[in-house]
């Protein structure tokens, strides 16, 4: 690993829990890794019957200026479903449709989420911003590999809020378009042919890469790889995200022989 690269990473294999790990409790910016917890409580919401799917949500000018990733601030549209924002956001990160969900559920929600679901180091501080500076949260989102997993686990395994809250979590994990970072690696076997799925949400910003998921194939994996990195340092970055996606694929595809 590059000395340039700060990595947390915890790789966990559910039921039998085989744990590979670095640094788990490192608590580092998550960049739009946090949005999943955004996603949790839109998905808890919808389950619980207190928000409707197809509820209009107008889009602020405030919304779409904030530069980055997503699609929606630059379509004519002046409004959108909550599904329809759900699924912009977990299918290209979009950043207008975080801020409109954001500002829909409140962030002190999305923060309750977070606290009710056992994290302690891993939350959502502040809305998207083009730009950040004084008076301002420094980050989007921080966060720690082993409580990603621990939340992630609880959803896999369907026992977080609602079985169908997980689902609709999970659907939307499914539709991420950037498979580049852990997820590039994942797959790579003669047993990928298998029905292989990845549920996964990435996180980009400066001097950070993460990403965090659900892989359903022989066995079911979850999994939270978080980089901070000196300018320069991308590809090592990045090139240990994979090297994670690595170790995900194996857990993921082991025989239960070797889960020892």
């Amino acid at each position: 690993m590059s000395p340039a690269v700060r990595v947390a990473a915890m790789v966990r294999r559910l039921p039998d829990d085989h744990v590979l790990s670095a640094d788990p409790d490192l608590v580092l910016p998550l960049a739009s890794v946090g949005k999943v917890l955004l996603l949790g409580e839109v998905a808890r919401r919808l389950a619980d019957g207190t928000l409707a799917a197809d509820r209009q949500v107008e889009l602020l000018d405030d919304d779409r200026q904030v530069g980055g990733t997503g699609l929606l601030g630059h379509l004519s549209p002046q409004s959108w479903t909550v599904a329809d924002l759900a699924t912009a956001v977990g299918a290209v990160s979009d950043n207008a449709a975080t801020n409109a969900l954001l500002r829909l559920v409140t962030l002190d929600a999305v923060q309750d989420l977070a606290r009710h679901a056992g994290l302690r180091n891993t939350t959502v501080h502040d809305q998207i911003r083009a730009e950040r500076g004084p008076g301002v949260p420094e980050t989007f989102a921080t966060g720690a590999a082993r409580e990603l997993c621990t939340f992630l686990a609880d959803v896999a395994n369907g026992t977080w809020q609602s079985p169908r809250a997980c689902r609709l979590l999970r659907g939307w994990l499914a539709g991420n378009t950037d498979r580049a970072m852990v997820a590039d690696s994942i797959g790579r076997s003669p047993w990928s042919g298998d029905g292989i799925q990845v549920q996964n949400k990435t996180g980009t910003d400066t001097g950070v890469r993460a990403d965090v998921g659900i892989v359903s194939g022989r066995h079911t994996v979850v999994y939270a790889v978080i980089t901070a990195f000196a300018p320069g340092a991308e590809r090592a970055a990045v090139a240990e995200l994979r090297r994670w996606g690595t170790a995900v694929n194996g857990l993921a595809g082991a025989h239960r022989s070797d889960s020892s």
